[in-house]
């Protein structure tokens, strides 16, 4: 991880050369520290369609009900059994045959005609009982042979208990076999409630990327103000939110240094053991239950994508390529024609998983995640690629040639101005942002529509009218009556 330079301006990795194009291995082929091939990088467009095209939907799959609030469901849920499967008290009282007074029996036995029994609310309606009579409607008290009964009291009701009354019958919610939920939902806590009353263990849902994460830099410090030349950690509080707002599954992240060893072991190590892991949670596509019978254990799940931050410049201690082509991989996007955020790469293994290297300072990272991640992960998530729409620019943007500029914004009134600190090491100007402009090459003109995309986080942007669609829609005034007072009249506001 390359800290930010004092002036807030990119870094040396993140600042392509203008004389002429960055040396590297061409996309799709194997990957090499530098192997002599020649090509300019991926523009901004390329690089996000080419991370969407590149992955597959992963297949549905079970998990378990607690962990399925969210996922869209893939089968339907029907009823394993008739809901409720059994004849249940719907009151506190007791259990009856025919009219009253009524001779208590023992609990469970069948009834005759003429006996009782105590029941609670959800008890199991005993063989030969035709209703429950609430327990204010009750009262012990004893026959002409002083024997115990139950009789009718006080508070009870002409004609009570009725036939079947306070007794919840057998297949009253559904029978078994009908379809509660149809495939394609995405569940509520009412839905899963509502599986586990028909019995579901756990759901077939769409399938969700399941994420590692990886952070590198001798010189980063999780915790207090750091000394001259560390810096603190600021991809661990924020990376795995926003995978998960992505529609990712964060699967833990893992603390490296800047060796080389210890790159290429964490990029081999797809398990769960990996020394330097930062929290207990495993890799999985949805399961932190323990391990039960036809369930996968968190722990047993790989990971779809490898999330790394820092090693994508050129210096010493950048081992991205070099580690991805020592395991067989090869590098779909090697840098972006963009700032921030050029040196991002995204890398396949031959085991299918996706590297995605993200530059060392936090807003270059951020928008290459936004720019590369964000698309790979809606495409293994059954998404779709995330919406551009365009805004009004609020102030003049100078050209940059050969490069699109990524910029966070404020809306004011109505029209998008870049925020101020956005350095590639800042974070307060995207903190306060309302989304991020796409400003291309040539630049933009005060009022113009320039491309801009709503961050993980943010309010979704809401596409600029078109200028004509708002004359059209604006009322005209209505023409005044004129008065005698006001002399010769004009009757050109008639004519349109």
């Amino acid at each position: 991880m390359t800290a930010a330079p004092p002036d807030g301006g990119d870094a040396a990795s993140d600042v392509p050369d203008h004389g002429e194009p960055a040396r590297r291995a061409a996309p799709g082929t194997p990957a090499a520290a530098d192997d002599g091939h020649t090509h300019i990088a991926h523009t901004w467009q390329e690089a996000r369609q080419r991370s969407f095209d590149c992955a597959t939907p992963i297949p549905p799959g079970p998990v378990p009900l607690r962990n399925a609030l969210g996922r869209t469901l893939a089968a339907d849920i029907t009823a394993l059994q008739d809901m409720p499967h059994y004849a249940s008290s719907a009151m506190d009282g007791w259990a009856v045959n025919g009219s009253g007074p009524w001779i208590l029996a023992e609990p469970g036995q069948r009834l005759a005609p003429h006996q009782a029994s105590p029941i609670v609310t959800g008890g199991l309606i005993p063989p030969g009982a035709k209703a429950v009579l609430r327990s204010e409607s009750g009262m012990m008290t004893t026959d002409d042979e002083g024997l115990p009964v139950l009789a009718l009291g006080g508070a009870a009701r002409p004609g009570e208990p009725k036939n079947g009354q306070h007794i919840r019958k057998a297949g009253e919610e559904a029978a078994a076999g009908d379809v509660l939920v149809k495939s394609g939902a995405v569940l509520n806590p009412a839905h899963l409630a509502l599986a586990a009353l028909a019995g579901h263990d756990s759901l077939q849902v769409q399938g969700k990327p399941v994420v590692r994460i990886l952070l590198t830099g001798s010189e980063v410090v999780t915790a207090g103000l750091p000394a001259a030349g560390k810096v603190r950690d600021t991809f661990g509080p924020q990376l795995g939110a926003v995978v998960e707002m992505l529609g990712g599954i964060c699967a833990g992240q893992v603390k490296i240094g800047d060796d080389y060893g210890e790159w290429l072991a964490a990029l081999a190590d797809d398990g769960p053991e990996s020394a330097g892991r930062e929290d207990g949670a495993g890799p999985d596509r949805g399961s932190v239950l323990p391990k039960d019978p036809g369930e996968t254990a968190a722990d047993e799940a790989p990971a779809d994508v490898v999330i790394t931050t820092g090693g994508t410049g050129r210096s010493g201690t950048d081992h991205l390529r070099r580690a991805v082509a020592e395991l067989g991989g090869r590098l779909l996007i090697d840098g972006i024609a963009m700032r921030p955020g050029h040196p991002a790469v995204l890398a396949e293994l031959p085991d299918g998983r996706f590297i995605l290297g993200l530059p060392g300072n936090p807003l270059a990272a951020m928008m290459a995640l936004c720019t590369v991640g964000a698309p790979l992960l809606a495409a293994l998530g059954h998404g779709n690629l995330p919406p551009v729409h365009d805004v009004p620019c609020g102030e003049m943007i100078e050209a940059d040639p050969g490069r699109t500029r990524l910029m966070p914004f404020r809306l004011l009134y109505g029209m998008a101005s870049p925020a101020r600190h956005t350095g590639p090491g800042m974070m307060r100007g995207l903190a306060a942002a309302d989304g991020v402009l796409v400003v291309p090459p040539h630049g933009v003109q005060l009022g113009e529509p320039v491309a801009a995309f709503a961050l993980p986080w943010g309010a979704p942007i809401q596409a600029a009218e078109p200028a004509a669609a708002k004359a059209k829609a604006a009322p005209r005034n209505a023409p005044r009556k004129p008065s005698a007072s006001d002399g010769p009249v004009d009757w050109s506001a008639l004519l349109g």
